[in-house]
């Protein structure tokens, strides 16, 4: 199967996140909610098209009012929707979120069509044309048709050694009860990684190591090639299994860091697929680096903005 020049496919969620728009309340008294689109593998979809990239969406949302925003959103950026499938039984997803002044979030989620994209709903033709293939649902691994299809599709797109890209994106909300599942799945989907992106917490979790080195290295030893860990302010932690570094954050006045890892995400992956020989990449550490730091301007200008996916920077922005 010939390999589609530089086009980047993302699978997973594709969601409505209903944000209450009243301040310091929770979800009994909120009244005022805005509608934005949501998913971290769409918003790494909508990353890499904006920069100019070619990239893919393969998930399931219903055939609803929703579900049609959601397409439209991500079309208008560029993205091919060819691989999003409309349910017609189930509605789209939905998550309600509320912030109070004490960080606190409240939060509940209406699990919809989005878990249920089956493996017989993938273009399995254009998944094997894709140069790099990620995966990065925060809803996954929690079971059902879509979690069976990541791993599934895993395994494939290891077998045709296409590059893989997997961030777990951790949520509390989802997880609470339930870490463990979310550690065993996470580890399952590491082994086939060429690239994982994770939060410090999240490394925490996966590994038990609060070092940030030896966490790292068991990141490796759990089969991940190469490995970023966005520190915050501190910046990412960059290692190939041989060589490490932190690689700087960029000052800027943050207006809202929403999407600011999924924008790190798509613009490492919009880079990785400009090289001819992707896997290659582990043994250049310098040009590890500056991918990683390309990827870091791009999260940090997406910060600069209010929304997920309308913050999302141009290259010319970037550059």
């Amino acid at each position: 199967m010939a390999v589609e020049e530089n086009n980047i496919l993302c699978i997973g969620e594709l969601l409505i996140d209903f944000i209450c728009s009243d301040v310091n309340v929770d979800l009994i008294q909120g009244v005022n909610f805005v509608k934005k689109a949501g998913g971290a593998p769409a918003n790494v979809a909508a990353a890499v098209a904006k920069l100019g990239g070619k990239a893919s969406f393969a998930g399931k949302v219903g055939n609803d009012p929703f579900g049609k925003f959601l397409g439209k959103t991500l079309e208008e950026v560029g993205v091919d929707t060819s691989m999003l499938v409309y349910d017609g039984e189930n509605p789209t997803t939905f998550a309600y979120v509320s912030l109070k002044e004490d960080g606190e979030r409240d939060f509940v989620f209406n699990r919809g069509a989005d878990g249920l994209l089956s493996y017989e709903d993938v273009n399995i033709n254009k998944l094997m044309e894709a140069k790099v293939v990620h995966y990065g649902s925060a809803t996954a691994l929690l079971g059902g048709a879509l979690q069976e299809t990541y791993y599934k599709t895993l395994k494939l797109t290891s077998e045709q050694k296409q590059f893989i890209s997997f961030d777990p994106n951790y949520r509390e909300d989802l997880w609470k009860n339930n870490r463990e599942e979310f550690i065993l799945r996470s580890k399952y989907c590491i082994q086939f990684a060429d690239f994982i992106k994770v939060s410090s917490e999240e490394m925490e979790i996966i590994t038990s190591k609060e070092d940030l080195k030896e966490g790292v290295k068991g990141l490796h030893e759990l089969g991940a090639k190469m490995v970023a860990v966005t520190l915050g302010k501190d910046g990412v932690y960059l290692s190939n299994g041989e060589e490490s570094t932190i690689i700087d954050s960029i000052n800027v006045v943050s207006i809202d860091s929403t999407g600011a890892g999924d924008a790190f995400v798509g613009g490492f992956l919009y880079s990785v697929a400009q090289l001819e020989e992707p896997l290659k990449l582990r043994e250049d550490f310098s040009k590890m680096k500056d991918i990683a730091a390309f990827a870091n301007r791009v999260g940090a200008i997406t910060c600069t903005k209010l929304g997920a996916i309308a913050a999302l920077p141009k290259l010319e922005e970037v550059k």
